[in-house]
């Protein structure tokens, strides 16, 4: 199992929907909404598990002690370490010792694309009965409240900014080229996984999904409106007007079609009040406001993620 803890700073959603084009690193409270999450793979130097928890511990402290503590809100950025033995040694005595000189590695990148924004390389010294020993002790040494990490935790935030905001464009086209191939979920996940330590590129980013979600919804209506049509001239009775029911009742109302929606339902609850003497159960959907609208957005982004295979680790191929 992959030893993740999650360090984060708590993230408000933008309700802005303009923003001005700019590829400057960003603004100092965009800092403050970085996370990080301390990641240690499997592959370093052979470690056992029980090094590895204790370099991911180390990792962990580094950042929460640079202020970027919290609950969890995403897993995408990320500061790992990669561990390369410089030599190793036995010191005579009884019992005999093993002494390992480590130079220890962080990184700070884009654990899901991949990208490595920062490094830095520690050398730590471990003596102990067995190497797993020796290891542990050399861990140990890292001294987690050395303020030079904070010069190197600024760094990598800094690069996290600056990647975003020069990438953004292309973030933008390619969503939109993507809705163009009516694969507007997609899309959406596409431009709402953009995180919002960048202010800037995360509200052009929401503006860009607005008309894209339209196609979608719209889409959506025309395809429910006319299964529930056919639904509904096969069979008139209380059961198709369930069925009908239950795909118009999440048609969104500012869709395209909607007008037309409203019409059939109101034919079918007149039908059923006929043949059944009772009210129809089903109501369509009210207007939503700006902010459930965001959260609308949000809902198919992490609902596409979600139907996604997920990856057993971070991506940081080639960061050493």
């Amino acid at each position: 199992m992959k030893n993740i803890i999650l360090i984060s700073v708590s993230a408000l959603l933008s309700l802005s929907f303009v923003a001005k084009a700019q590829n400057s690193a960003g603004k100092s409270e965009d800092m403050g909404r970085i996370t990080l999450a301390a990641y240690v793979p499997q592959q370093t130097d052979k470690m056992s598990d029980a090094a590895r928890n204790m370099l991911t511990n180390k990792l962990s402290q580094i950042v929460s002690q640079n202020g970027l503590g919290g609950s969890a809100l995403t897993e995408r950025f990320i500061i790992t370490a990669n561990i390369v033995t410089v030599s190793k040694d036995i010191v005579a005595g009884a019992p005999p010792m093993t002494a390992l000189n480590l130079d220890i590695t962080l990184y700070i990148g884009d654990g899901v694309e991949g990208t490595k924004f920062a490094s830095k390389t520690i050398s730590v010294k471990g003596v102990g009965s067995n190497e797993t020993k020796a290891y542990i002790e050399g861990i140990k040494m890292i001294k987690t409240s050395d303020p030079a990490y904070a010069a190197f935790l600024d760094e990598g935030k800094t690069k996290i900014m600056k990647y975003y905001n020069t990438k953004c464009d292309f973030i933008i086209k390619e969503a939109q080229s993507l809705a163009t191939q009516n694969q507007q979920d997609e899309a959406i996940y596409r431009l709402t996984t953009v995180p919002d330590v960048c202010k800037e590129c995360f509200d052009k980013c929401i503006a860009a999904v607005a008309p894209i979600y339209k196609q979608k919804i719209d889409r959506d209506c025309k395809l429910k409106l006319a299964e529930a049509t056919n639904l509904w001239n096969a069979n008139q009775d209380v059961n198709a007007a369930n069925s009908c029911g239950e795909l118009l009742s999440s048609v969104e109302p500012s869709s395209s079609c909607f007008k037309e929606v409203q019409a059939l339902s109101s034919k079918i609850a007149n039908r059923v009040k006929e043949i059944d003497n009772r009210e129809w159960n089903y109501k369509l959907k009210a207007q939503q406001q700006t902010s459930e609208m965001i959260k609308a957005y949000r809902d198919v982004g992490v609902a596409y993620g979600n139907g996604q295979p997920k990856s057993v680790t971070y991506n940081v191929r080639g960061w050493w």
